[in-house]
């Protein structure tokens, strides 16, 4: 490593926190200007909120592709393609005066913000091997709690001018902004280094080499498992409280129990990230993630049994979102060390399609809801993945993990001519 890489990093880990900061805010404002939609138009929410299915289904399922093109082209490149797509997304949304035009937003901007986000956590992975959890969690929090700079001004500004300023205006801004942040970003040359703490291969694994591998399809179903139980948590989490009677319950600074709840969201959101990426780069990332999705099955189940009280609603929301955003750095950082860097950006898209099966899956929590008449159901649910995925991550994943890297060190240790590469 030469004498210029620790600072040259630490200036790619801000650029690329820096991105994601502006690119947060076409999924997590997204709800702020549902509202004046449907009043403006009078659609029905559900028509509305189709165009964010449609995102998060776009950002997520073009993953895959655009990790190609990271890996060909590098990240200045994918990011400033996205900068411009999130920038005509909102644009597109600003001037639209139909569902049909909203929709195309929506797949524009899931595409931009899948260019911007998968290339800074690639980034991140690279360039901080002796770091990855953390470099990742901060990252991936940038992404999660970013709107937290801007909701309240495109909320007033909103209420002041309209929604349709409020999408041309940050528009602008954002794609500008990451347009401009994009010329920062390049993926180091050569191999950086390893993780003196957590195994890490020597390896670099092609798509086709990981998807061959058992420790993929596990990390697969566990991330499919734990993201759908707390989407389900963050997409139901409104009608949840309205259902079990606290929605309006006045508890701390005059603010009712769900406003604070969602306030939770956004801020756990992003400091589960960092958080559980720095313990598992100190105690690996199985047994890490055993803790998180322990305390996220936990914290669903009591919520079962004691939602119904306001301050436990807002505490166990709490702990419900705080023990779930940890998975896009669990799990990013688990797949660069399990298959290396080269071929990372192409490998984690498709495990990151996790999401679009979850998004898929998410709709049954209404379903249990309708046919049982509780939200019991949808709770035990949701904690009993949570639970499956916490004891696969030390009874299947992590015995998984170590034969694959024994497997890797015992051909490294064969003289070159015998070399057999056998199947995972």
């Amino acid at each position: 490593m030469g004498p210029d890489v620790p600072v040259n990093r630490w200036l790619q880990l801000v650029a690329g926190v820096a991105c994601m900061v502006a690119a947060s805010n076409i999924q997590y404002s997204w709800t702020l200007f549902v509202p004046a939609i449907q009043e403006t138009h009078q659609w029905s929410r559900a028509a509305i909120q189709t165009a964010f299915t449609i995102f998060v289904l776009m950002q997520t399922w073009s993953t895959p592709l655009i990790g190609h093109f990271i890996d060909q082209r590098g990240p200045r490149t994918v990011v400033s393609i996205g900068g411009i797509l999130i920038a005509i997304a909102w644009l597109v949304n600003s001037q639209t005066g139909s569902l049909a035009g909203f929709y195309v937003g929506g797949a524009i901007g899931g595409v931009g913000v899948a260019c911007v986000y998968s290339s800074c956590i690639n980034n991140a992975l690279k360039w901080f091997p002796d770091k990855r959890g953390l470099a990742v969690g901060l990252t991936a929090g940038g992404y999660g709690a970013g709107t937290i700079l801007t909701i309240m001004p495109i909320a007033a500004m909103i209420e002041n001018s309209g929604y349709q300023s409020a999408f041309f205006v940050f528009a602008l801004i954002q794609g500008a902004a990451i347009f401009g942040l994009s010329w920062f970003l390049k993926a180091p040359k050569g191999e950086v280094g390893y993780s003196t703490t957590v195994a890490q291969s020597r390896r670099d694994y092609t798509l086709v080499e990981a998807l061959k591998t058992p420790v993929f399809w596990v990390m697969l179903a566990m991330f499919t498992a734990t993201v759908t139980g707390g989407l389900m948590a963050v997409a139901q989490l409104g009608p949840m409280a309205k259902d079990l009677g606290v929605a309006d319950h006045v508890i701390f600074w005059g603010m009712a129990a769900l406003p604070l709840a969602l306030m939770l969201d956004r801020l756990m959101n992003g400091l589960s990230r960092p958080l559980f990426g720095f313990i598992s780069d100190k105690i690996g990332r199985e047994p890490t993630m055993f803790i998180a999705f322990s305390l996220e099955a936990t914290g669903i189940f009591a919520l079962a049994h004691l939602g119904h009280n306001p301050y436990m609603f807002v505490l166990l929301s709490g702990v419900v979102f705080i023990a779930w955003g940890e998975v896009y750095s669990l799990f990013s950082a688990t797949a660069a060390d399990v298959f290396g860097t080269k071929h990372i950006a192409k490998i984690y898209g498709v495990l990151y399609t996790a999401k679009g099966f979850a998004a898929l899956l998410v709709p049954i929590g209404n379903l249990l809801m309708e046919s049982t008449g509780t939200w019991n159901t949808v709770f035990y649910s949701m904690s009993f993945l949570d639970a499956c995925a916490a004891v696969c991550a030390i009874l299947v994943l992590r015995p998984l993990i170590r034969r694959h890297h024994a497997n890797n060190e015992a051909i490294r240790a064969e003289p070159p001519a015998a070399r057999v590469v056998p199947a995972q």
